[in-house]
């Protein structure tokens, strides 16, 4: 039975790769700042079990260790690996392969979708190939290994070319690759801690709660805040929805659901194109362009958010109470 735990392993596999070879290669602090995360990803099962029969000290060393990384992280400057004379035969190699790169691309999605999908009927002598916790996430860390396999056999270069390159990747994104991490979590924590509550609290005391407009403005305002803080509207719309949305706008002023929810999620995606914290569209692009500003990416989106943001209020003032 293929499970998320496996997916993990892998991970920290190529974490560890990863930091040894920059070990080999004298890049201390980099090296340390892989081995660490690469231990995490692998010892993750090992800690909640040994939480779960009273033990703290393992979770306790792994708190530490994310101190640790936080300290290493400005140490990780950008770095760019030796091209040893590639980027010529990487050119020519594109022309000829054409639109045949798209291939393992889009087998990520494909496959990801047909465990989805089917994975829940796969079984090998009666046995479930795959675990139903977490299927989407396997079938996604399952579509990697396909696609890196089908990268190989494409380009026609042995699959050790294909893990070599991503760990150059990774070495030139730095830091910036735990941001998913770290803000999927971080919306959770906002939900649990009650921080709804408090926008809500906030909102009855310095804002005209009789004002439908007021109320929509500090809306769409805080959907745009809170989404650059967290770098994901996703994980603000939960805090805006339980402070504003729902007690305010929806039940005091008969606002509709479906249009509030879509248009303000919409107002929430002006604060990505505006934050580092989305690091997969604002940070890594850079990162991987060598750009020299790293916020250069945001700097080319301001007004596009700022525009998109006037036309989306005007339209939710004009639709959401109708």
């Amino acid at each position: 039975m293929l499970r998320i735990e496996y997916a993990y392993w892998l991970i920290a596999a190529f974490l560890i790769y990863t930091g040894a070879r920059n070990l080999r290669e004298r890049h201390g602090w980099r090296a340390a700042f892989w081995l660490l995360l690469g231990a995490l990803f692998g010892g993750g099962d090992y800690v909640l079990g040994q939480q779960a029969l009273g033990n703290l000290l393992p979770a306790q060393i792994a708190g530490a260790t994310v101190i640790a990384l936080a300290m290493l992280a400005p140490r990780l400057h950008r770095h760019a690996h030796a091209d040893s004379g590639h980027t010529e035969w990487r050119l020519q190699s594109a022309i000829r392969l054409g639109h045949k790169l798209f291939v393992p691309a889009l087998l990520i999605p494909l496959v990801t979708l047909l465990v989805a999908l089917f994975g829940a009927y796969l079984s090998i002598a009666g046995h479930a190939v795959f675990a139903k916790p977490q299927m989407t996430l396997t079938g996604l860390a399952l579509a990697c290994v396909v696609a890196l396999f089908a990268a190989a056999r494409v380009a026609r270069t042995p699959v050790r070319h294909g893990i070599a390159e991503g760990r150059r990747l990774l070495d030139a994104i730095g830091w910036a690759a735990l941001l998913p991490l770290l803000l999927a979590a971080l919306g959770e924590v906002f939900t649990q801690s009650g921080v709804g509550a408090a926008i809500a609290a906030l909102a009855s005391d310095n804002i005209p709660t009789g004002s439908a407009l007021a109320c929509l403005l500090v809306f769409a305002l805080g959907m745009v805040l809170f989404t650059v803080i967290m770098g994901n509207a996703f994980a603000a719309f939960p805090v805006m929805m339980a402070g504003i949305g729902l007690p305010l706008l929806i039940h005091q002023h008969g606002a509709n659901p479906a249009i509030l929810g879509s248009m303000g999620m919409l107002c929430g995606y002006c604060g990505t194109l505006l934050t580092p914290m989305a690091a997969d569209y604002n940070l890594v692009p850079a990162a991987l362009l060598e750009l020299r500003n790293p916020y250069g990416v945001i700097r080319a989106q301001v007004w596009s958010a700022v525009s998109i943001f006037i036309v989306t209020f005007a339209m939710m003032w004009m639709l959401v109470f109708r």
